[in-house]
C-alpha cells in the first residue's frame, strides 16, 4: 500500500510549477513512498535516552574577538594598484 498517491505528486509538482510526465509521476510516487517507508522505520527506534542535539558534532563558537587594528599603509597599497588617482585605486566603470 502506498502512502502517497500519484495525484498528490501531481499536486505538489503543480505547486512547485514543475512540468512532469506520467512516467515521472509514477517514478516519483515510488521514490517518495520508499522515503516515507524508511522514515517510518526510524520511528521504531528507542530514542528515550538520546539527548536532543542541533548538530552531531560538539561545536563551539570559533570566531575571534572583534578588535580594531591598524590597516595597511595607503602608499604601500597604492604601489600595487595598476591605476590610481587622488590617493584612490581607479577601476574601469561597469555601469553605463
Amino acid at each position: 500500500m502506498t502512502r502517497i498517491s500519484e495525484e498528490q505528486v501531481r499536486h505538489v509538482a503543480h505547486l512547485a510549477r514543475l512540468a512532469v510526465t506520467d512516467e515521472e509521476v509514477h517514478t516519483f510516487t515510488e521514490q517518495l513512498d520508499a522515503i516515507i517507508t524508511f522514515a517510518e522505520q526510524l520511528n521504531e527506534l528507542d530514542t528515550s535516552n538520546v539527548k536532543p542535539t542541533s548538530h552531531v558534532l560538539n561545536m563551539k563558537n570559533v570566531l575571534r574577538k572583534d578588535e580594531s587594528a591598524p590597516g595597511l599603509d595607503r602608499e604601500d597599497v597604492l604601489k600595487n594598484a595598476p591605476d590610481q588617482q587622488d590617493g584612490q585605486i581607479r577601476v574601469p566603470s561597469i555601469i553605463e
